[in-house]
């Protein structure tokens, strides 16, 4: 806390104003310990105050400040650490907070690391499979563990590198028990690829969507639950049910939800392994397959003598 009150002190002096360094960490303390405010979001609104009360325009305050290094997303260890990251979207997270803007994960060779932009930043949107610079983002630790804020102080520049991602890759075997609702047949916006939400997008309202398979699963293993997500085409591999036929479906039925209710009968309670990149609660699939096991091949056998009979 006396670094970011010594650094946020540098800085006005910079402009000609002194504030002591007490007034600044008594701020920072009330509003990090008190309140558990996030750090970076208790130096924003310290320094926002500073700057009403010395009526100094905040582009004054935020102009001329040299870009932080890049560095390795593997580097992004450090709560409060400014930084530059040169990496590829891999995936957009549906958001429904107002003052978000995207949230998703980003990686270069070295690894992958959530980000969030924040609506504030006004940057530019992100979209999967891009590469792009970040500027001037921070690092942010939450529960051990760290994610990149994109905030006012930020920019992102498309880069037409073609990043190779690192990734730490792990598995998980067990039984899928449910799937979760915002599966099955969605709708993505066209412009920056978030599912749409009763036919409109957070970013540019109501749009015609674009239609996609997706799967939310909560797998287990007896001992642990692992939410994951599944993308199109490992959907269509384990359901033998395409896009083109889910559409089909929906609109004989007059009514998406029997694409989910069909995925959930033929799903549930059956055993899968399940490889990918786990990012906070969820593990992104990167392939699935189907394991056989004594109980789903007996429960197989009850169902074929219940049909029969």
């Amino acid at each position: 806390m006396k670094e970011l009150a010594q650094e946020i002190s540098a800085r006005f002096n910079e402009l000609g104003v002194e504030i002591p360094i007490g007034e600044i960490e008594e701020r920072l303390d009330k509003m990090i310990n008190k309140f558990k405010v996030p750090k970076e979001e208790a130096r924003r609104s310290v320094v926002n105050y500073f700057l009403k009360s010395y009526n100094i325009n905040r582009n004054e305050f935020y102009t001329g400040q040299s870009d932080s290094p890049v560095e390795n997303i593997s580097g992004a260890t450090e709560d409060g650490k400014w930084l530059g990251v040169r990496g590829k979207v891999i995936q957009l997270w549906d958001n429904s907070h107002e003052s978000i803007s995207q949230v998703g994960l980003i990686g270069d060779e070295t690894g992958t690391i959530k980000f969030t932009v924040w609506e504030s930043a006004n940057a530019p949107l992100v979209e999967e499979n891009k590469s792009y610079l970040f500027k001037n983002v921070v690092v942010n630790e939450w529960n051990g563990k760290f994610q990149l804020n994109v905030n006012k102080t930020s920019s992102i520049e498309s880069i037409d590198d073609d990043i190779e991602v690192g990734n730490a890759t792990v598995g998980f075997s067990g039984a899928m028990v449910d799937i979760q609702s915002g599966s099955g047949l969605i709708k993505r916006c066209p412009e920056c690829n978030r599912a749409l939400t009763k036919g409109a997008c957070m970013e540019h309202g109501k749009v015609d969507g674009v239609y996609d398979l997706r799967i939310k699963a909560v797998m287990d293993d007896g001992v642990s639950v692992q939410d994951a997500i599944l993308k199109r085409d490992q959907v269509e591999d384990i359901t033998g049910m395409t896009l083109e036929s889910a559409i089909a479906l929906a609109a004989d039925a007059l009514d998406q939800g029997v694409v989910l209710e069909q995925m959930k009968g033929s799903l549930v309670g059956r055993y899968y392994r399940i490889k990918g990149v786990r990012i906070d609660r969820y593990l992104l699939v990167e392939s699935i397959e189907s394991v056989f096991s004594y109980e789903q091949s007996e429960l197989d056998e009850l169902i074929a003598e219940a049909e029969v009979i």
